[in-house]
């Protein structure tokens, strides 16, 4: 098994190649050594890009503005959810916080992570 360490952005498109027709084995033709090779090349391709293209945090409120508009969602369809249109408001003005029930209650009809929901977020 020849796998070492990615280091540059040429390793990285090789072993993205090299995972590509690995996935492309149907896996039960796949024999045991590429399945181990497949994985290993997995996690090193996940550690590089974890170091060198890091995804950016998402803004907890801009994650529930754009689901609302891809599902055609007004402020008064969270109103079940958060409460009045008072709270709907000031959940959305960043006035007043998300609680625990409110983000489990956003996370499953937004489909927004939970992890999401509860980063840190700047008040106006």
């Amino acid at each position: 098994m020849d796998i070492k360490p990615i280091k540059t952005e040429a390793d990285h498109r090789a072993a993205l190649a090299e995972i590509s027709r690995l996935m492309d084995v149907r896996e039960q033709d796949l024999p045991d050594a590429d399945g181990d090779r497949l994985k290993v090349l997995a996690v090193l391709v996940d550690d590089y890009e974890r170091q060198h293209h890091p995804i950016a945090s998402v803004d907890p409120i801009e994650a529930i503005e754009f689901m609302m508009g891809e599902r055609g969602m007004g402020r008064t369809d969270l109103e079940p959810l958060l409460g009045s249109r008072g709270r709907v408001s000031e959940g959305l003005t960043r006035k007043r916080a998300l609680s625990i029930s409110r983000i489990r209650a956003l996370s499953e009809r937004l489909c927004i992570r939970p992890e999401v929901l509860v980063a840190p977020y700047a008040a106006p």
